[in-house]
């Protein structure tokens, strides 16, 4: 199975440039900003270059939208992949549900550090001792049913296990929230809630139930009314169970691995599945352009009071194996250290697209990735993903440097 929550990738930035075409959509003023398009263009090309299929990019900042794709929309018909297409964009949809929640917050209908157990009794053992905040902050300690082997899917390095939960139509199973739930309180606590950092996407599973049985609607109907309506965000929704991509969008694939060679790999088309698993942790398929209008409004104040933006960007330390890493973690909300300074956002992955949401302040960068290969290829395409922020936040792709962290 490709990366569906938390992969840690340590590498170092190195990038080749390659020769698909990108186009930048918006002219430039000058030539100091033509100059920045130009980097922009070639470190999204890096993208492509490290194996993606396809990845396409818009930012916004002072001097307007900038928007670049590279790559192809589909291997099959070698058509241009078009900036303006929806995509999976994964657990980008913490975002939407942590402000959700921190606006019932706001209401005094939730309290941060009431436990779960008060919103839904007898769902989680111990939940008399796990709070929204630790939900909100991934610092429950629940067991994560959908990223752990033993969990709700295959492991990925049992190819014969991949290839024949593929064939039997794995993909597009429905899998309810209350099924990721049970899965993963069969499981002991990895630690005693409070403890430290450790993503689950299980977490947002129960916040998207505490939504439901606070408003008396589901997360989706709630998030759609509160945020996706007044934003203006017409090319975002929640598929549910449905299975397809409305509207242009690019293919999503999945690598199975079996040798050396490029002839010893098959690329299936993953594009049509469900991700019900992800349900409100991960569901969310969005636009480039619906998402840094989301991004501009959050962390401008338009959909949270400046007390709850505060508790929302409040984080705490992300460590891989007991070191520090570029990242912290708030209420649904990364604080991501680049070498010019810190962005604030999250990224996403389902299997077959990676994506990014990032913002300085002034300047918000939305990113799809449609990936492809194994291992090696993975890390080659996501230290690629970290050197266009770089470009694009602190003009310096090389300084990505050699620790990068995919939460989702």
């Amino acid at each position: 199975m490709a990366r569906r929550g938390v992969s840690v990738l340590v590498s170092t930035v190195c990038l080749a440039l390659a020769a698909p075409a990108a186009s930048a959509a918006a002219a430039e003023p000058n030539a100091v900003v033509k100059e920045s398009a130009s980097r922009r263009v070639e470190a999204l090309k890096a993208v492509t270059a490290a194996g993606a299929v396809a990845a396409i990019a818009q930012v916004r900042d002072e001097n307007g939208v900038w928007r670049a794709g590279t790559g192809v929309a589909d291997l099959a018909t070698g058509a241009p992949v078009r900036t303006d297409g929806r995509f999976r964009a994964g657990s980008i949809t913490k975002m939407f549900t942590s402000t959700t929640v921190l606006q019932l917050v706001g209401e005094g209908r939730v309290g941060l550090d009431d436990p779960i157990e008060r919103y839904l009794p007898g769902t989680v053992p111990n939940g008399e001792h796990i709070t929204v905040r630790q939900l909100l902050n991934h610092s429950s300690g629940l067991w994560d049913p959908t990223n752990e082997k033993g969990g709700l899917f295959p492991d990925s390095t049992d190819l014969d296990a991949v290839r024949n939960w593929l064939d039997r139509g794995g993909m597009t199973r429905t899998i309810t929230p209350a099924q990721v739930v049970a899965a993963s309180v069969a499981h002991a606590l990895n630690f005693p809630p409070g403890e430290k950092f450790a993503y689950s996407n299980v977490n947002y599973t129960l916040l998207g139930m505490l939504i439901e049985r606070v408003t008396g609607r589901g997360y989706a109907q709630e998030i759609t009314a509160r945020i996706l309506r007044p934003l203006g965000m017409n090319g975002t929704y929640f598929p549910g169970t449905a299975t397809d991509i409305r509207g242009p969008h690019a293919h999503g694939y999945l690598t199975l691995v079996e040798g050396p060679g490029p002839q010893d790999r098959s690329d299936r088309d993953v594009t049509v599945a469900s991700v019900s698993w992800a349900n409100s942790a991960g569901e969310l398929i969005s636009t480039l352009d619906d998402l840094n209008r989301f991004e501009k409004a959050l962390l401008g104040g338009r959909l949270l009071s400046d007390g709850l933006l505060r508790e929302m960007r409040t984080t705490i330390p992300v460590e891989v194996n007991g070191q520090p890493t570029r990242l912290d973690y708030g209420l649904g909300l990364a604080r991501l250290q680049l070498s010019c300074g810190p962005v604030y956002g999250h990224d996403g992955g389902v299997p077959g697209y990676s994506s990014q949401l990032w913002s300085s302040g002034g300047r918000q960068v939305a990113m799809s990735v449609t990936t492809r290969g194994g291992q090696a290829q993975q890390v080659a395409q996501l230290t690629a993903e970290g050197g266009f922020l770089e470009e694009v936040f602190c003009g310096n792709r090389q300084g990505a440097g050699n620790a990068q962290l995919k939460l989702g």
